[in-house]
Protein backbone atom coordinates (compact mmCIF):
# COMPACT_ATOMS: atom_id res chain seq x y z
CA UNK A 1 0.00 0.00 0.00
CA UNK A 2 1.41 3.36 -0.70
CA UNK A 3 1.33 6.24 1.70
CA UNK A 4 -1.81 7.55 3.53
CA UNK A 5 -2.51 11.32 2.07
CA UNK A 6 -1.91 13.81 5.11
CA UNK A 7 -2.58 16.94 5.97
CA UNK A 8 -1.27 19.06 2.95
CA UNK A 9 -1.34 16.33 0.79
CA UNK A 10 -3.75 16.67 -1.83
CA UNK A 11 -6.94 14.75 -2.12
CA UNK A 12 -6.98 11.74 -4.27
CA UNK A 13 -9.26 12.28 -6.94
CA UNK A 14 -11.21 8.81 -7.78
CA UNK A 15 -14.86 8.76 -9.20
CA UNK A 16 -17.43 7.48 -7.41
CA UNK A 17 -20.85 6.79 -7.42
CA UNK A 18 -23.88 9.05 -7.19
CA UNK A 19 -27.17 7.54 -5.60
CA UNK A 20 -28.99 8.03 -8.96
CA UNK A 21 -25.73 6.53 -11.23
CA UNK A 22 -24.01 9.25 -12.04
CA UNK A 23 -20.32 10.12 -11.27
CA UNK A 24 -19.12 12.58 -8.96
CA UNK A 25 -15.14 13.13 -7.39
CA UNK A 26 -13.55 15.71 -5.39
CA UNK A 27 -12.31 17.52 -7.60
CA UNK A 28 -16.05 18.51 -9.00
CA UNK A 29 -16.04 20.55 -5.30
CA UNK A 30 -13.06 23.11 -5.82
CA UNK A 31 -13.84 26.37 -5.83
CA UNK A 32 -15.31 25.96 -2.00
CA UNK A 33 -14.35 23.77 0.82
CA UNK A 34 -15.52 20.08 1.44
CA UNK A 35 -15.73 17.39 4.17
CA UNK A 36 -15.65 14.28 3.09
CA UNK A 37 -17.09 11.27 5.64
CA UNK A 38 -16.87 8.07 5.44
CA UNK A 39 -18.80 5.91 6.96
CA UNK A 40 -19.21 2.06 7.27
CA UNK A 41 -22.41 0.78 6.25
CA UNK A 42 -25.88 2.57 5.75
CA UNK A 43 -28.86 1.58 7.84
CA UNK A 44 -26.27 0.91 10.98
CA UNK A 45 -27.05 2.57 14.20
CA UNK A 46 -23.84 4.87 14.81
CA UNK A 47 -23.72 5.57 10.72
CA UNK A 48 -27.48 6.47 10.87
CA UNK A 49 -26.88 8.93 14.01
CA UNK A 50 -23.14 10.45 12.13
CA UNK A 51 -25.52 11.07 8.92
CA UNK A 52 -28.73 12.92 10.79
CA UNK A 53 -26.27 14.90 12.38
CA UNK A 54 -24.57 16.14 9.17
CA UNK A 55 -27.78 16.49 7.51
CA UNK A 56 -29.07 18.40 10.34
CA UNK A 57 -26.08 20.85 10.34
CA UNK A 58 -26.36 20.90 6.24
CA UNK A 59 -27.07 24.95 6.08
CA UNK A 60 -25.02 25.64 8.53
CA UNK A 61 -22.24 24.05 6.28
CA UNK A 62 -23.48 26.14 3.55
CA UNK A 63 -23.24 29.36 5.17
CA UNK A 64 -19.73 28.22 5.81
CA UNK A 65 -19.04 28.18 2.02
CA UNK A 66 -18.47 24.12 2.89
CA UNK A 67 -19.89 21.30 0.74
CA UNK A 68 -20.33 17.91 2.33
CA UNK A 69 -20.65 14.21 0.90
CA UNK A 70 -21.03 11.28 2.40
CA UNK A 71 -19.11 8.27 1.49
CA UNK A 72 -19.60 4.31 1.94
CA UNK A 73 -18.98 1.58 0.18
CA UNK A 74 -22.66 0.57 -0.10
CA UNK A 75 -24.59 0.74 -3.74
CA UNK A 76 -26.05 3.55 -5.17
CA UNK A 77 -29.35 1.91 -4.90
CA UNK A 78 -28.89 1.11 -1.04
CA UNK A 79 -28.04 4.79 -0.75
CA UNK A 80 -31.28 5.27 -2.56
CA UNK A 81 -32.69 3.63 0.46
CA UNK A 82 -31.05 5.01 3.00
CA UNK A 83 -32.02 8.79 2.11
CA UNK A 84 -35.75 8.04 1.91
CA UNK A 85 -35.77 6.00 5.10
CA UNK A 86 -33.79 8.55 7.19
CA UNK A 87 -34.94 11.80 5.50
CA UNK A 88 -30.87 12.83 4.89
CA UNK A 89 -30.39 16.11 2.88
CA UNK A 90 -26.15 15.69 3.03
CA UNK A 91 -25.31 13.85 -0.14
CA UNK A 92 -23.92 10.39 -1.11
CA UNK A 93 -21.58 8.82 -2.59
CA UNK A 94 -20.49 4.63 -3.14
CA UNK A 95 -17.01 4.08 -3.66
CA UNK A 96 -15.92 1.71 -6.08
CA UNK A 97 -15.40 -1.80 -4.32
CA UNK A 98 -11.70 -1.43 -5.23
CA UNK A 99 -9.26 0.73 -5.97
CA UNK A 100 -11.88 3.31 -4.91
CA UNK A 101 -11.09 6.58 -2.37
CA UNK A 102 -11.23 4.76 0.43
CA UNK A 103 -7.95 2.51 -0.89
CA UNK A 104 -6.29 5.46 -2.18
CA UNK A 105 -7.18 7.40 1.61
CA UNK A 106 -5.49 4.30 3.50
CA UNK A 107 -8.62 3.82 5.47
CA UNK A 108 -10.50 0.43 3.94
CA UNK A 109 -8.19 -1.57 6.38
CA UNK A 110 -8.52 -4.95 8.15
CA UNK A 111 -11.02 -5.04 11.36
CA UNK A 112 -12.28 -8.00 14.12
CA UNK A 113 -15.44 -8.39 15.07
CA UNK A 114 -15.91 -11.35 17.26
CA UNK A 115 -12.91 -12.74 16.36
CA UNK A 116 -13.15 -12.84 13.12
CA UNK A 117 -11.20 -10.21 10.83
CA UNK A 118 -12.62 -8.94 7.84
CA UNK A 119 -11.88 -5.69 5.55
CA UNK A 120 -14.20 -2.53 6.65
CA UNK A 121 -14.47 1.16 6.15
CA UNK A 122 -12.89 3.12 8.94
CA UNK A 123 -14.97 5.55 9.84
CA UNK A 124 -13.01 9.14 9.06
CA UNK A 125 -13.71 12.29 7.84
CA UNK A 126 -11.71 14.95 6.03
CA UNK A 127 -11.92 18.71 5.00
CA UNK A 128 -10.62 19.60 2.42
CA UNK A 129 -9.72 23.40 1.17
CA UNK A 130 -11.31 25.22 -2.10
CA UNK A 131 -8.30 24.03 -4.25
CA UNK A 132 -8.33 20.49 -3.02
CA UNK A 133 -5.94 20.19 -0.10
CA UNK A 134 -6.06 18.56 3.10
CA UNK A 135 -6.60 20.54 5.82
CA UNK A 136 -8.00 18.21 8.62
CA UNK A 137 -8.31 14.55 9.03
CA UNK A 138 -10.16 12.76 11.55
CA UNK A 139 -9.63 9.06 11.97
CA UNK A 140 -11.83 6.29 14.09
CA UNK A 141 -14.20 8.70 14.68
CA UNK A 142 -16.59 8.37 17.34
CA UNK A 143 -19.78 9.90 16.22
CA UNK A 144 -21.06 11.76 19.08
CA UNK A 145 -20.96 15.70 18.50
CA UNK A 146 -18.41 14.44 15.89
CA UNK A 147 -20.46 16.97 12.92
CA UNK A 148 -20.42 19.70 15.20
CA UNK A 149 -17.09 19.51 15.52
CA UNK A 150 -16.55 19.30 11.66
CA UNK A 151 -18.75 22.42 11.40
CA UNK A 152 -16.63 24.73 13.75
CA UNK A 153 -13.10 23.51 12.03
CA UNK A 154 -15.06 23.97 8.91
CA UNK A 155 -15.77 27.82 10.07
CA UNK A 156 -12.31 28.67 11.79
CA UNK A 157 -10.44 27.24 7.76
CA UNK A 158 -11.01 30.40 5.73
CA UNK A 159 -10.39 28.61 2.16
Amino acid sequence: MSKRPEQGDMVPDVVMQTPDGGEIRPSDFRGRKLVLFFYPRDNTPGCTTENKDFSALLPEFEQADTALLGISKDSPKKHQNFIAKQDLKAPLASDPAENGLADALGIWVEKMMYGKTHMGLERSTYLIDAEGRIVRIWRKVKVKDHAQEVLEAAKRFDA
